[in-house]
């Protein structure tokens, strides 16, 4: 082992558009910084196991490795899900890091002489990597990552792969609204978003979606009747306007207003697993069908037809080759890391990396936790904002004016088979007054 200092790198959580670029800077901005710079396959699976094999679950990595990979999607070091959460802390209460597994990523580290380790990922990855920094053994930078948009970060700069991910979605919708128009259907597209509805609501704001619905406009609580009260209510203003056709976009962390684990497993009839973070697994709640299945009923009763076709958006752009700018971002991140590590002094928490105005801003991720939860904080799409204001001032959808207008509810009532009055008290609840262009309340 030589005298050099080291540097080991990781990647966890779901993969993003721009990771080997931010793998690719900041492997060379070490190397010319005087480091030893040591990759780390799938995340901290291997480190915090007993089974940590040098030769298999690390490559050293150099500058004629990474030279080129910032142009690539995926990640060469691999990715996982594996983290340092106490699994018993998951089911209530603030989360705790697995003493036991912090060590092992603790001894794995001291035997390659590692010090310093650049982790990248979202909220579940920065926790992980707080609870590393805070034994005190290792220094932890952090990079955040994920397409969720949804980690706390100064002047709402984005997540690096948001902006990949956004633009590849777009397009694919852009397909999919031709698609319906040709041939007179119904797309309900349920795009990733766990906890927010960003990639959902740029997605279809840029697209121009018919409907787009994201959790935050509805509290805590909704129910699957009052969802397809919404996009009902849209598929008859769009007949009325003689459209048979339309897009309809929905960020799949609508299914945790749902419920909990066992109402959605009471709603599904069948069981849902939880993730390594303790989250269900929106994989298992199959979101579209719910509504598909729901919305032909309607249609079906009153002697009607509707065609629905349900896609899942958020695999395919996941791994894509990441855009200019997230190309650039990641970079800049990648190289801003190690200007960090450089730092004579040790900070207190954990640093993640940001930019503000293109100048390097850090956040402690001691500070970005919810006390409540220990969590890392969730940034969420405010629905009173001008920003949402003009997302929805182009979608169809019923409100008051519509009920109130005596000409248009009477034909909305034709279209719906329902007289003025029976589709007023259908629908008033999911048609709210809008003031200055969002709902009021």
């Amino acid at each position: 082992m030589s005298n050099r200092p080291r540097l080991g790198i990781l990647v966890s959580g779901g993969p993003a558009p721009g990771i080997n670029a931010v793998i690719g800077a900041a492997t060379i901005e070490a190397c010319n910084r005087g480091f030893e710079v040591v990759g780390f396959y799938d995340g901290f699976q291997w480190l915090s196991s007993d089974a940590f094999d040098p030769e298999q679950h690390a490559l050293k990595l150099t500058i004629p490795r990474v030279s080129r990979i910032h142009f690539d999607g995926g990640s060469i070091l691999r990715i996982s899900r594996a983290n340092l959460l106490d699994r018993e802390s998951l089911k209530g209460g603030p989360v705790r890091p697995d003493a036991a597994r912090v060590e092992r990523v603790v001894k794995n580290l001291g035997r390659l002489g590692v010090a310093n380790l650049l982790t990248i990922g979202g909220d579940d990855t920065a926790l992980s990597a707080r609870f590393l920094n805070d034994s005190g053994q290792v220094r932890v930078v952090h990079v955040p990552k994920t397409i969720d948009n949804d980690l706390p970060l100064p002047h709402d700069m984005p997540t690096f792969g948001f902006s990949t991910a956004r633009y590849i979605g777009t397009d694919l919708v852009k397909n999919l609204m031709a698609d319906a128009a040709t041939t007179n259907r119904w797309y309900v597209v349920t795009a990733m978003g766990r906890s927010a509805g960003w990639l959902a609501l740029y997605i279809g704001l840029a697209a121009g979606a018919t409907v787009t619905l994201i959790p935050e406009e509805f509290g805590e609580r909704t129910s699957v009747g009052h969802i397809v009260d919404i996009i009902e209510g849209a598929v008859l203003k769009r007949r009325v306007m003689n459209r048979q056709d339309g897009v309809v976009i929905m960020a799949e962390g609508l299914a945790y207003r749902l419920g909990d684990r066992v109402e959605l497993e009471r709603l599904l009839g069948t069981s849902v697993s939880v993730d390594a973070a303790g989250h269900p697994r929106l994989a298992d709640v199959p979101l579209g069908d719910l509504i598909k299945r729901e919305l032909t009923a309607r249609f079906k009763q009153r002697g009607d037809a509707i065609g629905v076709i349900t896609h899942e958006l958020g695999y395919e752009l996941r791994s894509a080759d990441p855009s200019p700018f997230d190309m650039s971002y990641c970079r800049s991140l990648g190289y801003h890391s190690i200007r960090l590590f450089m730092r004579p002094e040790r900070p207190k928490g954990c640093e993640m990396v940001t930019l503000v105005n293109g100048a390097l801003s850090p956040v402690n991720l001691n500070d970005a936790a919810d006390p409540a939860t220990n969590r890392t904080r969730v940034r969420l799409v405010d629905v009173r904002s001008d920003y949402y204001r003009v997302a929805r001032a182009y979608m169809i959808r019923l409100d008051r004016s519509d009920l109130e207008n005596a000409d248009q509810l009477a034909k909305l009532a034709a279209e719906a088979r329902m007289t003025p009055e029976e589709f007023v008290k259908r629908f008033e609840a999911s048609a709210p007054r809008l003031v200055d262009g969002v709902p009021a309340g």
